[in-house]
C-alpha cells in the first residue's frame, strides 16, 4: 500500500496562536486512521487544511505522493477528498438523490439534470457498501443514521477515495454506531481511506488500523490500534495518568426527594413531548436518564427547573419532597434546595464575557454569606472563589481578572459544578450532559464530584448522550423513548453489569430505539 495523505510540517497560526504545529503525518491507503486528542489539540484544524477550508502556514501536503495547494473544498473534492462534518451538510427540505447530486450536478450547464440515472448510481452505491436508502425520501423526514448514510453516498457520488469523519457517532444510537462501523470497514476493504476524529477512545480501539495522538496542536505519537490500550492513549492525549473511569461505590438511598407521576407536556401546537412519564429519585442516589436526544429530554428539565413556554399544557404531578414543581419558576425552585447544570451552559448557564469570579458567584449574590452592610463582601466572595478554584483543579490566572472565553470547555463546566453544588441546603441537582465539550482530563474531576454529592446525599438526576458516562455513574437508570420510560434498570441490575460497559449499552440501546 502506498501513502494516500501526508503532512510535512505543517503549522497553521491564527493571530499570534499556533493552532497546529510542525506536524507531520502519514496515512496508508485502505486504513482507518483515527486522530484523537482533547478540545482545542488541533484535530480538526488539521483535518480543515487536507480537505481545503484552511491554508497551512508552512508546510507541505502531499495527496498519493503529489504534492498539493488547495485553496477551497473544491480542490480538494477534485483530488478525491471527502469530508462528512460532526453537523451534516444536508437541506431537509431536498429529497435524498438532491441533496446527494447538489453541487456535483452530472450535467453541463442549461441542461436537464438526468436524475433517473443518478439514482441508479445512487442506488449501486448503497447496495455495494451496506447503506440502505430511499433515494425519492425527504431528508426532513429521515432519522440521525440515515441522514449520516446520505453523507456517506455524497462523498461516494463524488469518487471520493480519501474520506474524512469529525465525531460521526457523536448523535448516534449503539445500533446505529454499530452499522456505521460495519459501512467503514466495508468502505476500507475496498480500498478507501478514512481518517476518523473522535473523543470515544472504545470506538478508537474498536475500528481503528492506526491511531495518531494530537495534544496542544503538535502530534504526539502514531501507534497500531491492536497494541494500543484506553489508559495509554488518554496518557499521550493529557500528558498523565487518568482515572478512566470514576470509582462509584455502591449507593444506601434515603428518602424519595423527586417524585414524578404520569407527567404530559404538549406544545402550544399540540405536539406531545411527553406521556405518563414516572419516576422518583431519592438521596444520596444517581437516576440516568439514557435515551436519543429528541426524545424529551429538554421538555422534562425546562418542567423540573420553571422555564415552560407559554402555551405549553402540563398534565401530572412533579414534587420535589411535598411541594409541587409545576409552575414555579427558577428562583423559586432555587430556592427550595435545587440546582440545575443545564445542557448548554453557554447560554444558559454562565456569561462568556464575565470574569471567572462573577460566573462563580452568578445566582448566589443574594446568599447572607456575601454581603456585609448595603453591598457585597469582597473577602468573603474572594474566599469562596479561591475555594472553588483548588476544589476543582480550575485552570485560571485571574480569577477577577480572567473572562471565561479564556478557559476551555472543561474549566467552564467546572466552574457551573462548583457554583452549583455548593449552594447552602442542597437536596436536588439537575444535571444534563455533564461532560459535552469537556476534555478527558476535566471529565476525571466532574464525574469525581457528581459521586461525591451522591454520596452526600443529593438526590441527581442525570440526563446524557453518553451512554457511557450514564453506567459509570447511574444508581439506577431509566430508558427515554417517545416521551417516556420505556424500561428501568435496578441498582442491582446496574451494579452488575456496570463492568461490562460495551456489552450494558447494547442492552440499554435495544430500548431506546
Amino acid at each position: 500500500m502506498g501513502v494516500a495523505v501526508r503532512l510535512s510540517t505543517i503549522s497553521k497560526k491564527f493571530g499570534g496562536f499556533f493552532a497546529n504545529r510542525n506536524i507531520s503525518l502519514s496515512v496508508e491507503e485502505g486504513t482507518i486512521h483515527a486522530l484523537v486528542g482533547e478540545n482545542g489539540a488541533g484535530k480538526s484544524t488539521l483535518t480543515k487544511i487536507i480537505y481545503g477550508i484552511h491554508q497551512p502556514t508552512s508546510g507541505e501536503l502531499f495527496i498519493n505522493g503529489k504534492a498539493v495547494k488547495f485553496n477551497s473544498p473544491r480542490d480538494a473534492i477534485r483530488s478525491g477528498i471527502g469530508m462528512v462534518h460532526q453537523h451534516f451538510m444536508l437541506v431537509p427540505e431536498l429529497s435524498v438523490a438532491e441533496n446527494i447530486i447538489l453541487g456535483n450536478e452530472p450535467c453541463r450547464l442549461f441542461q436537464p439534470i438526468p436524475l433517473k440515472k443518478s439514482k441508479s448510481l445512487i442506488l449501486s452505491d448503497a447496495e455495494a457498501y451496506g447503506l440502505a436508502i430511499d433515494p425519492d425520501a425527504f431528508v426532513g423526514n429521515l432519522s440521525v443514521g440515515e441522514q449520516q448514510r446520505v453523507e456517506i453516498l455524497k462523498l461516494l457520488f463524488r469518487h471520493a477515495s480519501i474520506m474524512i469523519f469529525d465525531e460521526p457517532t457523536a448523535v448516534l444510537t449503539p445500533a446505529e454506531t454499530e452499522h456505521f462501523f460495519a459501512t467503514l470497514r466495508s468502505l476500507r476493504d475496498k480500498g478507501k481511506t478514512i481518517i476518523l476524529i473522535t473523543h470515544k477512545l472504545d470506538e478508537v480501539l474498536a475500528v481503528a488500523d492506526v491511531v495518531s495522538v494530537m495534544r496542544r496542536g503538535e502530534m504526539v505519537g502514531t501507534i497500531p490500534a491492536s497494541s494500543a490500550t484506553k489508559a495509554e492513549l488518554a496518557q499521550m492525549m493529557v500528558g498523565r495518568n487518568l482515572l478512566l473511569r470514576v470509582t462509584n461505590p455502591p449507593a444506601s438511598p434515603g428518602k424519595t426527594i423527586l417524585s414524578i407521576n404520569k407527567l404530559g407536556f404538549r406544545t402550544k401546537k399540540g405536539v406531545e413531548r411527553l406521556h405518563d412519564f414516572t419516576l422518583n429519585i431519592r438521596a444520596g442516589e444517581i437516576y440516568g436518564i439514557a435515551g436519543v436526544e429528541g426524545n424529551g429530554q429538554s421538555e422534562l428539565l425546562q418542567t423540573l427547573w420553571g422555564l415552560v413556554p407559554e402555551g405549553t399544557i402540563i398534565g401530572g404531578e412533579a414534587r420535589l419532597k411535598e411541594h409541587s414543581l409545576i409552575g414555579l419558576f427558577p428562583a423559586d425552585i432555587a430556592g427550595m434546595g435545587v440546582s440545575h447544570i443545564p445542557e448548554d451552559r453557554l447560554r444558559h448557564a454562565v456569561i462568556s464575557n464575565y470574569t471567572v469570579s462573577e460566573n462563580l458567584f452568578f445566582g448566589r449574590h443574594r446568599e447572607h454569606l456575601f454581603h456585609q452592610g448595603l453591598g457585597f463582601n469582597t473577602e468573603a466572595i474572594n474566599r469562596y472563589t479561591e475555594e472553588m478554584i483548588s476544589d476543582y483543579a480550575l485552570s485560571c490566572s485571574s480569577p477577577d481578572r480572567q473572562p471565561l472565553t479564556a478557559l476551555s470547555g472543561g474549566n467552564q463546566q467546572k466552574i457551573v459544578l462548583a457554583r452549583e453544588l455548593n449552594r447552602p441546603a442542597i437536596s436536588l441537582l439537575l444535571l444534563a450532559q455533564p461532560s459535552r465539550g469537556v476534555d478527558i482530563g476535566a471529565i476525571e474531576t466532574i464525574h469525581q464530584k457528581i459521586i461525591e454529592a451522591r454520596m452526600s446525599g443529593i438526590a441527581i438526576l442525570l440526563l446524557s448522550s453518553e451512554l457511557e458516562e450514564i453506567i459509570a455513574l447511574s444508581t439506577r437508570i431509566g430508558c427515554l423513548y417517545k416521551g417516556s420510560i420505556r424500561h428501568e434498570f435496578s441498582q442491582e441490575e446496574v451494579e452488575l453489569k456496570r463492568d461490562s460497559t460495551y456489552e450494558f449499552q447494547k442492552e440499554i440501546g435495544f430500548y431506546i430505539t
